[in-house]
């Protein structure tokens, strides 16, 4: 069974006029600037506030942390604190660099870092990942450069999420701005600032000439990044064929192919941390009451050919999962784990045991929206006919965290965090996403989360995620690589976490 898009066709009428025609378009290079073009708008640009991935991106390009990880080497060095020690289990001191100002001119020191720490480890604060700051119990100001960090119980993975999503804020602004003020205009200290923020519609930011020279991350080439969130795929194709935008991510595999021939283009690709994964709402109360039966839910991972989506639709560099997690993350394993293979006459015969032949239901999507109809037609093979309702993500976690999502096609990249503290978690450890509500699973996944042991960690992680397995929770799909299109005079590298690094990039 395979899928296409639907504009296929007309894309490869407009990829053959533009390699006939095509002249590389200069001016943006001239004037050193790029222009990108992203399908999602972020709920705010304030990192903590944010839960998309151009959010991430952002974030990364306009803030810093206190700790960098050399994604070359995965070496951590010290970025906003020249270096850490671990006191005891639960205690990390850090000294601070001295001379860095936020974009605004506010400078440096411990008060920001003890400001922006106890803000967002505070849950009446309502940070929109609590996984990435829930571990914090305290910080406290030992003197103008020196912080020490407490975590409420021993966390194994805090240096790695302090080198990755825990951001630091300028605390005199962010008193009082606030997280809304953040947003409307955003100050951070990292390599590039915001210059116009029009939400929903783009951002510019203009490089830093300040930037400290200390800092591990390389000092920017490029002057100003223009960033418009356009959520058509087409358009963002036209803008790319037409010079009008300089890269875009996340292209479908069949559109990137097509474009290996344009000559003023380059085509980037390799697998990421984002895996791909469909949720089953089993809460009390949910819309779906079929679904509180393992037999439907088993159905349900059976009906769908994934080695075929890997190869026919997903493309290079992807791989199925068998469990909720990426292979690389720090306690991920799928040993022992119920494996589920493509059988739709075992998926009928499963239906039909339960008593569900035939079987309606929503699914709720928010991007890749060609895997999601391959889904269907897989579900509907089987009997399962699922309406397709296609919805920006915070629209989508909406539904899911007030119970009325039935099936759900989910990507997480864990906030580009190599632990499965990251990952897991986040769906099944009783938070707002989490639609299964098992407390055993929760139990496990906390005690890998909070153990110093690397050993007790893993065997916590692998008891959890056997569990999940064998009660079909979820439906593992794949790892989600990820195909870039660049002007082809773009120096420009892909990494496994997404990250788009704007200070490694420039113009050759």
């Amino acid at each position: 069974m395979r899928f296409f898009d639907k504009a296929s066709t007309a894309l490869a009428a407009t990829v053959l006029a533009a390699t006939a025609f095509a002249t590389p378009v200069l001016a943006q290079k001239a004037a050193n600037t790029v222009r990108f073009a992203y399908d999602q708008a972020p709920e705010s640009v304030d990192p903590f506030f944010n839960n998309v991935r151009i959010g991430v991106i952002i974030g990364a390009n306009v803030w810093d942390t206190l700790i960098y990880r050399d994604p070359a080497t995965n070496e951590y060095k010290g970025q906003l604190a020249k270096s850490w020690k671990q006191v005891d289990d639960k205690t990390i001191e850090f000294e601070l660099r001295e001379g860095v100002k936020f974009h605004n001119g506010e400078e440096f020191d411990a008060d920001d870092v003890v400001y922006t720490l106890n803000f967002i480890s505070k849950p009446e604060n309502k940070v929109v990942t609590q996984g990435n700051v829930n571990w914090i119990a305290k910080a406290e100001k030992l003197d103008k450069y020196k912080v020490r960090l407490t975590t409420k119980e021993i966390f194994p993975a805090a240096i790695e999420y302090l080198a990755g999503p825990v951001v630091i804020h300028p605390n005199e602004y962010y008193e009082k701005v606030g997280p809304k003020g953040q947003n409307e205009k955003p100050v951070g200290s990292g390599p590039y600032k915001v210059s116009n923020y029009v939400p929903g519609k783009s951002i510019t930011l203009e490089l830093n000439k300040d930037y400290f020279k200390a800092s591990p991350k390389p000092q920017p080439k490029v002057g100003k990044f223009e960033i418009r969130f356009i959520p058509d795929r087409q358009t963002q194709m036209a803008e790319m064929l037409s010079g009008g935008a300089d890269l875009i991510m996340h292209v479908p595999k069949d559109q990137a192919d097509q474009l290996q021939s344009v000559p003023t283009l380059q085509v980037v690709s390799g697998e990421t941390m984002r895996i791909v994964f469909m949720q089953m709402n089993i809460l009390d109360g949910t819309p779906a009451p079929a679904l509180k039966d393992e037999r439907v839910r088993k159905a349900i991972i059976h009906a769908i050919d994934r080695e075929a989506m890997v190869k026919n639709i997903v493309g290079t560099g992807s791989r199925v999962i068998n469990t909720i997690c990426f292979p690389s993350q720090f306690g991920c394993t799928d040993e022992g784990a119920a494996r589920y293979p493509y059988d739709p006459a075992k998926a009928k015969a499963l239906l039909a045991e339960a008593g569900h032949p035939s079987l309606t239901m929503d699914i709720v999507a928010y991007r890749e929206r060609n895997q999601t109809e391959a889904l269907i037609g897989y579900l509907q093979a089987v009997g399962i006919k699922t309406n397709l309702r296609f919805l920006q993500y915070a629209a989508m976690r909406e539904q899911i965290a007030t119970n009325k999502a039935m099936l759900t096609h989910q990507t997480w990249g864990s906030f580009s965090v190599n632990d499965v503290s990251a990952a897991t978690p986040n769906y099944f450890a009783f938070r707002s996403e989490d639609i299964t509500r098992d407390p055993q699973v929760r139990d496990l996944l906390e005690k890998g989360n909070n153990s110093v042991d690397p050993a007790v960690r893993k065997e916590a992680y692998k008891a959890g995620l056997k569990i999940i397995a064998d009660k079909a929770y979820a439906v593992p799909l794949y790892s989600l690589p990820v195909y870039y299109v660049a002007n082809k005079d773009l120096n420009f590298k892909a990494y496994p976490d997404e990250l788009v690094r704007f200070w490694e990039m420039g113009w050759k």
